[in-house]
């Protein structure tokens, strides 16, 4: 290759996706890796290859791991318990924790409640400096929201810039115990090219501000935005960057919210925080079952409780179901807060192994308190809650259903039963009908009914067909019959 084609090689100019970082030599409507359309901007000439470093001296020699002080890196709690639970104990002094959520779902409510309790500290002296800085509001705006949810302390320092150089100034000139920045793509720096939130922005103002995290030992708390898919927003490099990533989960129309770590170096994945929002701001829930369960009663037909498991933590929620005759040839399947085709899976095993005719009724199964079932551990409480709507028979009081259904009608067993079972004795459950051969022993006061096949299972749990009634078979059997 001759030296004016090599030139021109390097000089050549680089596209990359502003969603995901893909680059290409050549621009193109829509990018080759996340199939976005219209996020293939220019990026300047491309990189004429891998440049050399001189090594310079070290200024703090290496020293064996064994004489290195932990002390300074144990975890400071931020007095939210939830928030506490899911980090591993609290802020780590040097610690990026970026929390991600999708909008309206609460997450500048609960930065401004973490730095509140935060400057507050354990003995609510006010000893410690907070800066909060917000780029999506003006300052009266997050003023107006603390005032409303009692999160004003003396400590808590507020600034609204989106610049980067301005947001480091603050940082001089206040040296905060806790720094949050909400959120991180609407801080821009003059020194790059690009609007606020592309990918040449966002991973310039992530390595800015976590070079001041390790360099003054100051824990961070950011903000980021996610994609239609629920991801983190902006290039993939900013969840390998930061120490701790923290999704903000819950429909809007709840008042439930869950925050779980997809990523934490200093504690476990498998913890769930819970939350209430409301007007006067968002509350810890130690004990979030109540919202999952109504408090109609017992003897109301379609209705099962279950436990299921949101990391470590055992949760206990109702499901509902009403079956009713249809008018139409193609009758309703309808779900709220299952899954669709989980229900159709779990009708067909009704209807070849159960003896459960449905092909004329409309099924409508829903959990209460907007919760959402993913696992298959609530198979037999939608199966119990679909044959007590069905024959009109209310499950017994007390009773919870745990296990999957299999497509052979077999009950199987699903992980962490212990603890489901120990949830549901704590909250006065005294019956638990759960699959054959599970290892685990029975909580005080509670009986424990196993059943093999989905047809046991109903008759232990007492809403099969009594004696005299036809709700099996269809109403066309029934006219023929007669």
């Amino acid at each position: 290759m001759s030296t004016s084609t090599a030139s021109r090689t390097r000089n050549r100019p680089a596209y990359r996706c502003t969603e995901c970082g893909w680059t290409t030599p050549k621009w193109v409507g829509r990018c080759g890796e996340c199939q976005a359309w219209g996020t293939v901007t220019d990026e300047g000439p491309a990189s004429s290859g891998p440049r050399t470093v001189a090594a310079s001296p070290a200024r703090t020699p290496a020293r064996p791991i064994s004489e290195i002080d932990v002390h300074s890196a144990q975890a400071a709690p931020t007095q939210v318990d939830e928030l506490d639970r899911v980090l591993g104990g609290g802020l780590v002094p040097g610690a990026v924790v970026l929390l991600a959520g999708e909008p309206g779902v609460g997450k500048s409510t609960l930065l401004l409640e973490v730095a509140s309790t935060y400057a507050r500290g354990a003995d609510g002296r006010d000893d410690r400096t907070v800066l909060y800085v917000t780029g999506e509001e003006s300052a009266g705006q997050v003023r107006l929201r603390a005032e409303r949810v009692g999160a004003l302390a003396p400590t808590l320092l507020l600034a609204a810039e989106t610049d980067l150089a301005t947001v480091l100034g603050h940082v001089e000139a206040t040296e905060p115990d806790l720094l949050v920045v909400d959120s991180v793509q609407t801080i821009a720096s003059g020194e790059v090219d690009g609007a606020p939130g592309g990918v040449s922005q966002v991973r310039e103002v992530a390595a800015a501000l976590i070079k001041v995290a390790k360099e003054r030992q100051v824990p961070v708390l950011l903000v980021g935005h996610v994609t239609k898919d629920g991801t983190v927003a902006g290039p993939r490099t900013l969840e390998h960057l930061v120490d701790v990533v923290c999704q903000f989960e819950g429909d809007r129309h709840s008042r439930l919210r869950m925050v779980r770590a997809v990523k934490n170096r200093f504690g476990p994945t498998d913890e769930v925080g819970c939350f209430e929002l409301s007007e006067a701001g968002i509350v810890g829930l130690s004990d979030p079952s109540g919202l999952f369960l109504s408090h109609l009663g017992a003897g109301v037909p379609g209705t099962c409780v279950t436990v299921t498991l949101e990391g470590r933590r055992p949760l206990a929620l109702e499901i509902q179901s009403l079956v009713a005759p249809s008018p139409l040839a193609n009758p309703r399947r309808t779900t709220s807060g299952l899954e669709s085709s989980r229900l159709a899976m779990i009708l067909a095993v009704l209807h070849r192994h159960g003896g459960l005719r449905l092909a004329d009724q409309d099924v409508y199964v829903s959990t209460i308190g907007g919760a959402r079932v993913t696992e298959p551990a609530a198979d037999l409480a939608t199966a119990l809650a679909i044959v007590s709507a069905r024959t009109g028979e209310p499950m017994p009081t007390g009773t919870v259903a745990l296990g999957e259904v299999g497509l052979a009608g077999d009950i199987r067993p699903v992980t962490g039963l212990d603890r489901r079972v120990g949830e549901a004795a704590r909250l006065g459950f005294v019956r638990a009908v759960i699959p054959a051969g599970a290892a685990v022993k029975a909580p005080a006061g509670m009986q424990l009914l196993e059943a093999r096949h989905l047809a046991e299972a109903v008759e232990l749990a007492g809403v099969a067909d009594p004696p005299g009634r036809d709700h099996g078979r269809s109403q066309g059997e029934r006219s023929r019959s007669s």
